[in-house]
Formats: structure tokens, C-alpha cells, sequence
């Protein structure tokens, strides 16, 4: 009778399910997530009507079914009460098979305002995504843009963009002095006329940092306009940004752990050579912040020299595949990224990421090393932090709000405040 208009329902339920489940292939906007609704949406639909009419046959066989109880009951009380020891033990047998009968139909019943009720869900489901699709297409009256806004000032650096008459952030071509084509950069451009050109960001560790040479020389990641991605710029195109000009770089380190708590570090003279020297860096002081000066080095307190191999200073660029560092080992190979590596590291901006901030030896895998997103001078070895930033602007215009600097070690309140 029911099991198989049940079966039939409860397949229809779990074909729905899995249908809901597959993605789309989503354009830049959303007008792809309301095209996609619309493909699915038939298919769907047909199948909720299918489950409607097989849940009204299912509680038509019911209804006839409890017709049937009812009569047999009453019949097996009529025999009762007409006589004979054989009519009696006959209706006896009667009346069990109903009452076991009763109990299955009780049993299908219950399942039918199982299905009824996940029918009842689906079909809210589906008017949230109906609903959904028209927010969608109300969005999406124009075309899917398949590009980016590309900002048409260009010059050498943000800076220099910034000078032209750039006005807010988002994506520009910049040609160092020295560069033999334009390259896409991230230009920061705030309230004061000031552009830093952003060499680095961590976010959501939505790209794998365990990259070679080639990639961290030619840059990895994506630039958006929006800012909300991740990407190394290139240690290339670092060098021809920050050796072209007479008036030197202040490096502008920003980091933020997973508490929002924000703090920066900036250095004075910043410069990566070329590719001859490994892409060494290099820098004249600490200029100042209140993260502490974890590319001096750090003592951890487990020998007189961690202080000294530690420091970054001057360090060649190493990667799991090209090993310029101090170790007798490979710094980049067991912490899996590539960085300034001495022997090994107080500060790795471009270490694994680890959601929560928190990880132990046993989390950093065979080697045991302290291989997170690491800034020891603010945070311990063992705390990752949630977001960074490396970004350069030209010495002379570091400098506060109202134009003038603050503090003997040359520390410049607002830098970098949009």
C-alpha cells in the first residue's frame, strides 16, 4: 500500500537535498547566483508538486484504511455479541489482525507528518530563494563586469599618483624609474594627500604563502580594488620601487591579532636589492611604533646569540628552493614560506596561517619550528597573527596630521590613519 509511495516521497525529499546542495559558477557580481537560482528553480518545483501528489494519495489510502479498521471493529463486535464460541474466537482473530493493522497505519501516519513537514520546510526554503533570486536581479540590471576598475593616474609609486591628483585607494599602474613596463599595484591614498604602495597583505589565509623562487620573485595572490585579498607583490618589482629615488622609503609595517588589537613598525631607508644579491634587505633604523623592533632580533632565552641570528637586517632572501640564509639548515623549507631568514627569524610576515592565533609545536608539523605569522617583539613565537601589512611611502611625507613630527625615535602619529 503506503511503503512505496513513501519510499518515492523520501526520495524526492533526498533529491532535493542534494540538488540544493551543488554550486554555481559565480561572475564577479551576484547576477550569476540569480541565474543560477533560476536554472535550479524549475527542476525543483516540479518535484515539490510530485511530493504533494504523492502525499495526498498516501493520506487518501490512510483515510480508507481507517474506514476499514472502524468497520472490521465493528463488525468483530457484532460477532461477539451474536453468539458461538466459534464466531467469538473467529472475531477474536479479526480484531487482532485490526489492532495490528491500526498499529501500521498509526506508524505510516506518523511518517506522512514526517514528510508532510519536511515538504513544509522545502517549500519555505524554496520561497526564501525565490525571494532571493529577485533581490538578485533587482541587483543585477546591468551586465556582469568580467574586469576591475583599474584607476587611470599612473606614476612611479603611489606617491606619485597621490601627487597627480589621486584622491582614494584602490588599484593603479606604477612604473618605477628603472622598471621596463608598468605593473599593478594596491595604492593606499588617505585624507592627507598620502599614497603607500602596499608590498604585502595578509588577511583570511585565503592564499598558500608556501611558494619557490620564480613566485616570490614574479608575486603571487590577487589585487583587488576592494582591498580584501591577499598577495606578495613581487620581490622584483620591490626592488625597482624601492631603489629608484634619491628621497629613500620608510617601510610601514601594520599588524593586527586576533583580539583587533592593531599595532605598526616602521623603518627608515628601506630598500631590497636586486636579484644578483638575493634580494637582500636592508635598512638604515628602526623609525619608530609601538610593535616593537622584532627585525633587530629577539632574545627567546634559549641561547646568549638569539638576539644576533635572529635579526633581519641585511639578510638575502630565502625560499624552500633557494637557501640563502644563516642555518646549516633551510629556514624557509621546515617553516614552509619565503622571507628575509637569518638563523632562523624574530619576525615572519609571510608564515603559515593559523586561524585563532594560537598553535603549539606539534601543530607546526615534522620539524616543530615556530613557523606561524610571527612578530616576537609584540606577540610570542607561538601566537600567529590575523592580519599584516608591508607598505612604503617616501621619507618625506611621513609626517602627522597637522605636518609635524613627533617624539625623539621619529615616531609620526596618523601614519597611514585613512
Amino acid at each position: 500500500m503506503a511503503p512505496s509511495l513513501l519510499s518515492t516521497a523520501a526520495g524526492v525529499l533526498l533529491l532535493f537535498s542534494l540538488s540544493s546542495a551543488v554550486s554555481g559558477k559565480y561572475c564577479p557580481t551576484t547576477c550569476g547566483v540569480a541565474d543560477y537560482l533560476n536554472r535550479y528553480k524549475p527542476a525543483v518545483d516540479k518535484d515539490l508538486d510530485e511530493m504533494e501528489d504523492i502525499l495526498g494519495r498516501i493520506t487518501n489510502l490512510t483515510t480508507g484504511a481507517t474506514e476499514k479498521v472502524t468497520y472490521m471493529k465493528d463488525s468483530a463486535t457484532q460477532h461477539q455479541k451474536s453468539g458461538g464460541d466459534v464466531h467469538y474466537k473467529r472475531s477474536a482473530s479479526i480484531l487482532d489482525d485490526v489492532l495490528r493493522f491500526e498499529k501500521t497505519i498509526v506508524s505510516q501516519e506518523e511518517q506522512i507528518y514526517q514528510l508532510q513537514g519536511m515538504l513544509e520546510s522545502n517549500k519555505k526554503r524554496m520561497l526564501d530563494l525565490k525571494q532571493m533570486s529577485i533581490q538578485l536581479d533587482q541587483k543585477c540590471q546591468d551586465p556582469c563586469k568580467d574586469t576591475v576598475e583599474i584607476k587611470p593616474i599612473t606614476g612611479k609609486d603611489c606617491q606619485d599618483i597621490a601627487n597627480k591628483g589621486a584622491k582614494s585607494s584602490g588599484l593603479f599602474y606604477v612604473k618605477p624609474l628603472k622598471a621596463k613596463e608598468q605593473f599593478l599595484v594596491y595604492c593606499e591614498i588617505d585624507s592627507f594627500g598620502r599614497g603607500f604602495t602596499v608590498l604585502q597583505r595578509r588577511r583570511d589565509g585565503s592564499v598558500d604563502f608556501n611558494k619557490d623562487w620564480i613566485q616570490y620573485k614574479e608575486g603571487f595572490g590577487y589585487l583587488s580594488p576592494d582591498d580584501t585579498t591577499e598577495f606578495w607583490l613581487g620581490n622584483e618589482k620591490m626592488h625597482l620601487l624601492s631603489t629608484q629615488s634619491s628621497i629613500p622609503y620608510v617601510l610601514r609595517i601594520e599588524l593586527t591579532d586576533w583580539q583587533g588589537n592593531k599595532k605598526h613598525a616602521d623603518y627608515a631607508m628601506f630598500k631590497v636589492g636586486p636579484e644578483v644579491d638575493m634580494y637582500r634587505l636592508t635598512y638604515a633604523f628602526y623609525f619608530g611604533g609601538d610593535a616593537g623592533d622584532a627585525f633587530d632580533g629577539f632574545d627567546f632565552g634559549d641561547d646568549p646569540s638569539d638576539k644576533f641570528y635572529t635579526s633581519h637586517n641585511g639578510m638575502q632572501f630565502s625560499t624552500s628552493d633557494k637557501d640563502n640564509d644563516k642555518f646549516q639548515g633551510n629556514c624557509a623549507k621546515q617553516d614552509g614560506s619565503g622571507w628575509w631568514m637569518n638563523r632562523c627569524h624574530a619576525a615572519h610576515l609571510n608564515g603559515k596561517y593559523y586561524p585563532g592565533g594560537k598553535y603549539t609545536e606539534k601543530d607546526a608539523g615534522e620539524s616543530g619550528y615556530d613557523n606561524g605569522i610571527i612578530w616576537a617583539t609584540w606577540h610570542s613565537r607561538w601566537y600567529s597573527l590575523k592580519e599584516t601589512t608591508m607598505k612604503i611611502i617616501p621619507t618625506n611625507r611621513i609626517t602627522a596630521g597637522d605636518g609635524q613630527q613627533v617624539g625623539e625615535v621619529k615616531q609620526f602619529g596618523g601614519l597611514g590613519d585613512n
